[in-house]
């Protein structure tokens, strides 16, 4: 599939956020496979169209408050969280990250966030709908950046707990 947003390469760059997202991931046993991109891909569909996949292959990478308190909601790119629905489940309230709270929490800034290398654990839940797949993309730091995984390895690698993230979710395989 061609597109305006081709890979550059794998590797070939260097950004300080993304050298920690490899860090951690070989800390965890994981060849990076890091790829770097042209341009920036900060949406799952940019993300999905230049690596040539399925919207729903793309892990957006999302920062919330659950009460106080910053969580990591790794979520199928083919649909949205229901904040509601999910604070309701995790017994508290969901509500929108700011960007200082996202940086913060990750190191990184919105539009690249990983689901690793940053400062400190942050609690983390995996859209169970990323298990319909065999393999997903997560953002590697830099809003240019991804990197291949798994479902299973998102949550070995994150610490997270896999859980639906809105009404009717599991395991679809990106409906």
């Amino acid at each position: 599939m061609s597109s305006d947003h081709a890979p550059a390469s794998t590797g070939a760059r260097s950004h300080a956020a993304v050298d920690r997202v490899a860090a951690a991931l070989v800390a965890q046993g994981v060849e990076p496979g890091i790829v770097w991109f042209d341009d920036a891909v900060t949406t799952a569909q940019l993300a999905a169209d230049a690596l040539g996949v399925e919207v729903g292959q793309i892990a957006n990478s999302l920062v919330f408050t659950l009460d106080d308190e910053p969580v990591l909601v790794l979520t199928s790119g083919a649909h949205r969280v229901d904040t509601d629905w999910l604070g309701a489940r995790l017994g508290g309230t969901i509500g929108r990250a700011s960007k200082e709270t996202v940086r913060a929490a990750t190191g990184q800034v919105i539009g690249g966030v990983a689901p690793v290398g940053h400062p400190a654990p942050v609690r983390t839940f995996v859209d169970v709908d990323l298990a319909g797949f065999d393999e997903v993309w997560a953002a590697a730091g830099h809003a240019r950046t991804v990197f291949p995984t798994t479902f299973t390895e998102l949550v070995r690698i994150t610490g997270g707990t896999p859980t639906a993230v809105e009404p009717g979710a599991g395991a679809t395989g990106g409906a």
